[in-house]
């Protein structure tokens, strides 16, 4: 029986734990990488869970707290109940179910620290301007053979192109099972298919308020994963594992809207776009140098931000061409929107949302102005041209996007302190063991030729 402290929306958790007889719980949350992590408990204790939350060690979990203070609580989000449709415990009448937390401190306040919280804040300021936010996140992902062993290889599971078939999409099947497992999970699967570079596939699910896209994007890499290794398959999110050909992004279109409805939307415009909307964007395009060290967060996600890919390194906008960082799809009324395109899903979504939310909010606070789109192809301009544009390019590297993001006080005021101190330290730890270590691709270049 719940006590007074129990919401209702809490009371229908119960009440579905026990209809469906669900024997586990897992309750998730994210390190500041975007790593999913869990804490397993039985059912019987979801009661205490909801009035109580589930302490843990803090400590233990990276750019969150020191071992000195490492006494943390989680608190289920009752909303982000799902069962788990891959998790039956080797029975198929007992079910296992997860709930997305938000973590706390020990006196009961919010943890800065939380990536959950760090986007709640920032929506909380788009609120205060009178703005809900939301994302529709498009991520993509390769599937790759794994040995005899289990472990993963980088032989693709096919040799499909874009728009692929079978028997060239051997893959299709694999798709079908993610969409069946997502859809179980709540999803609205609007598209799925086979990408451009072998192995490559995309899924893409409906576009949903900032925070609960944030919360799919960490579900859907799960799922994936579930889903491909019952296939005996790798599922991997890193943005480019195979030189040569096309990496994985994760284009994320956005918008705001208000009491009146979409706030980006104008018909009148040869866009189709608002005056607030042309102000975000221009915060997006004045920040993405230093938000693409929350965006595209790791020493590989700069392989994929090259010419030559069809990835966006060029900070600018159109509605043409893909070089771009922004592009500003056909549409319009309530589905008008713009879709930034350098993320990558190795990124942490809280953050990464909330970095580009808190450079287009600051825009519209600032009149921040995008200036003209690009409608040539960017990829074909000298350093003169771009020069003569004004066009700048994102970070060549994880280094000079950390150097960026720790200049950028937008950037690290919707990070806040904690996270910010946290994960810049994290980068650049990864930046200094890269920069030492010694690939294969160096001692057959150079072994025998020095």
């Amino acid at each position: 029986m719940a006590n007074g402290n129990i919401t209702s929306e809490e009371q229908s958790v119960l009440q579905r734990i026990e209809e469906e007889n669900v024997k586990f719980l897992r309750l998730q949350f994210t390190d500041i990488t975007g790593t999913v992590k869990n804490v397993a408990i039985p059912a019987s204790q979801a009661e205490k869970a909801f009035d109580e939350g589930i302490w843990f060690d803090g400590s233990s979990i990276e750019g969150f707290v020191r071992i000195q203070e490492s006494d943390m609580r989680l608190e289920p989000d009752p909303s982000t109940f799902e069962i788990l449709p891959w998790r039956s415990n080797g029975d198929d009448d007992h079910a296992s179910a997860r709930l997305i937390c938000d973590v706390v401190n020990t006196d009961g306040t919010r943890f800065d620290g939380g990536p959950r919280q760090v986007l709640k804040s920032v929506l909380e300021k788009a609120d205060e301007m009178g703005y809900s936010v939301s994302i529709g996140p498009e991520p993509e992902f390769f599937l790759f053979k794994t040995d005899e062993e289990g472990n993963a290889t980088t032989i693709p599971h096919d040799t499909g192109g874009y728009f692929d078939l079978a028997p060239k999409d051997l893959a299709s099947d694999v798709r079908r099972d993610i969409i069946f497992a997502l859809e179980d999970m709540g999803f609205e699967i609007e598209a799925s298919h086979h990408e451009v570079a072998e192995g490559q596939h995309e899924i893409n699910f409906k576009y949903e308020n900032a925070l609960e896209a944030a919360d799919n994007i960490a579900t859907f890499r799960s799922v994936v994963r579930a889903v491909a290794a019952q296939n005996d398959l790798h599922a991997t999110f890193m943005p480019k594992p195979i030189a040569e050909i096309n990496g994985s992004g994760m284009h994320t279109h956005i918008s705001l809207f208000d009491e009146d409805g979409n706030a980006f939307a104008n018909d009148s415009d040869e866009f189709n776009l608002s005056e607030v909307a042309y102000q975000f964007m221009g915060g997006i395009l004045n920040h993405a140098e230093a938000f693409a060290a929350v965006t595209n967060p790791t020493v590989n996600s700069y392989k994929r931000l090259v010419p030559g890919y069809e990835a966006p390194v060029y900070i600018a906008w159109s509605d043409v061409n893909r070089s771009a960082l922004i592009r500003v799809p056909d549409a319009a009324g309530a589905s008008s929107r713009f879709e930034v395109r350098n993320p990558d899903p190795s990124c942490n979504p809280y953050l990464a949302l909330a970095a580009i939310i808190g450079a287009g909010l600051h825009g519209i606070e600032t009149d921040a102005d995008p200036g003209s789109p690009v409608r040539e192809d960017i990829y074909e301009f000298d350093d003169a041209k771009r020069e003569e544009y004004g066009i700048t390019t994102l970070p060549p590297n994880l280094e000079r996007a950390v150097d960026a993001l720790e200049s950028d006080e937008v950037i690290t005021d919707a990070l806040g302190e904690h996270v910010t101190e946290k994960f810049i330290q994290a980068k650049r730890s990864d930046y200094a063991d890269y920069r030492t270590h010694v690939s294969s691709w160096e001692t057959e270049k150079y072994l025998e030729k020095f």
